[in-house]
């Protein structure tokens, strides 16, 4: 089904909008969920909270890309379901590796958006990903967005993990460069 269908489906309060939202976009969701949180159950929860959420943000929310507006849901709801499990002492999944390899990049302090406007930061970064060659992009992406693990990207791409660690490497070297001539500080 179309995904202006299936947007429609949600503004006219359809039910159908949920398993047709789960058939399109269920493994997609899945896969973001899994590899923040590491577990399959914990996963399944965040992506059935993305439907409900999903269903109280449209109306009056109308998304253009239903892909990303889904997955920046069932992000911030793994993140905040890790943050909770990490709380309890349990968790895992890339997300403390994901987020250990990008602190290299820009300042972790508590008070972030003080110190940074998030908007220029988004714009910086983005810049950034526009000029990388498309393969590196999605290995990027792949690793930063999705949170993918490093034998995973290797098996897509066909490449050793060594191999997805350097180019990672590498372009989280970039990346704090970019940042850096634009006054961002690591």
């Amino acid at each position: 089904m179309e995904d202006s269908r299936i947007v429609q489906l949600y503004w006219d309060r359809d039910q159908e909008a949920i398993p047709a939202t789960s058939e399109k976009y269920g493994n997609y969701c899945g896969s973001i969920a899994r590899n923040i949180l590491g577990s399959r159950e914990d996963a399944e929860e965040c992506v059935n909270d993305t439907w409900l959420r999903a269903w109280n943000a449209m109306p009056p929310h109308r998304p253009s890309l239903l892909s990303a507006f889904l997955g920046k849901i069932t992000r911030n709801l793994a993140f905040d379901r890790f943050s909770y499990l990490r709380a309890e002492k349990r968790g895992g999944g890339e997300l403390p590796a994901v987020l250990e390899e990008l602190g290299e990049c820009v300042s972790n302090t508590d008070d972030l958006e003080q110190a940074v406007d998030e908007r220029e930061l988004a714009r910086a970064i983005d810049d950034f990903l526009a000029a990388l060659p498309a393969a590196k992009r999605d290995v990027f992406i792949r690793r930063y967005w999705h949170t993918e693990s490093v034998s995973s990207i290797g098996r897509r791409y066909g490449m050793r993990d060594g191999a997805v660690s350097m180019t990672l490497s590498r372009l989280r070297q970039k990346l704090r460069v970019h940042l850096q001539e634009r006054g961002f500080e690591p």
